[in-house]
């Protein structure tokens, strides 16, 4: 089965990432395909590189990060969200004249399209976080 997941919390206030990351991990060890894993809302903050959560607490950037190495998962932040919320990427950097990025490693910025592609190319779109 392929599946997409959309992520619409962020990764401390709430427990969709955490559940996204373990619902995708499970899906991949059973064979299943992840066509996308779309951070929206609030859930764009998963992908910032400048947090730094305590070393006894799960670095859940990492985790995600992790996870794309190893199965060269499509990890995409949707640039309307992360512009609000101050996650630029290189190109949005120099696009919007800021001096500083802070998207992480494995992640990239990309548009709604990539949502709604995702959903068309999927069997399942899976939703974590309201």
């Amino acid at each position: 089965m392929k599946f997409s997941i959309q992520i619409n919390e962020g990764p401390y206030q709430h427990q969709a990432s955490d559940s996204a990351l373990q619902f995708t991990k499970a899906a991949l060890a059973k064979g299943h395909e992840i066509i996308r894993v779309f951070f929206y809302h609030d859930g764009v903050n998963n992908a910032t590189r400048l947090a730094v959560p305590p070393q006894d607490d799960r670095n859940i950037t990492q985790l995600w990060q992790e996870l794309q190495k190893e199965h060269d998962l499509d990890l995409v932040v949707c640039i309307a969200a992360a512009q609000r919320r101050g996650l630029l990427d290189e190109d949005e950097m120099k696009r919007q004249g800021k001096d500083a990025n802070n998207i992480a490693e494995g992640f990239r910025i990309s548009g709604l399209g990539q949502l709604i592609e995702a959903g068309i190319e999927s069997d399942k779109l899976v939703t974590f976080g309201g």
